[in-house]
């Protein structure tokens, strides 16, 4: 891994994690109705993750943004679960264990919460992630979790924590 930092978002980076998230759904041709591609939340993360037990890290590296991940509360979720949403890397900063940091940094977040599960929804044109999800110890769920909104996800997963 190159210098990298991760740190909480800040308003004056939503314009750059959203042209992030929304370049990284198109190369992947994953960015379709019922995704965070056309979520208007995904234009002010800022605003977002200003909720309660909500928390959004971006990774810099060489100090510029490469990405971020965070743990939201998700309407609808069972007690004690919250997801992993929005895990978007830059190609230059995908194979070098930087997804697994954050996965890892949102699972501390989680438990500082007080969950005890992590959700996801994904989809299977994001093969590389589902992989690294797969490392991280989620398990496959038959139906969604939760009121997302993101009818385009259709594969959901689970992690105990």
């Amino acid at each position: 891994m190159s210098n990298y930092t991760t740190r909480l978002i800040r308003k004056d980076d939503n314009s750059a994690i959203a042209a992030i998230i929304r370049s990284v759904l198109t190369e992947f041709d994953a960015n379709k109705p019922g995704t965070v591609y056309y979520d208007p939340t995904t234009d002010d993360l800022y605003n977002l993750f200003s909720a309660p037990n909500a928390e959004y890290h971006l990774l810099e590296t060489d100090g510029k943004i490469a990405g971020g991940s965070g743990i939201y509360p998700t309407r609808g979720l069972p007690a004690g679960c919250c997801e992993l949403v929005k895990l978007y890397l830059l190609p230059e900063a995908r194979g070098k264990g930087y997804g697994k940091l954050l996965i890892h940094e949102c699972f501390e977040i989680a438990r500082k919460f007080g969950y005890k599960q992590v959700y996801l929804e994904t989809m299977p044109e994001l093969k590389m992630a589902v992989g690294l999800y797969e490392n991280c110890g989620f398990k496959y769920l038959d139906k969604p979790l939760g009121n997302s909104g993101h009818f385009g996800c259709d594969l959901w997963m689970r992690k105990e924590l």
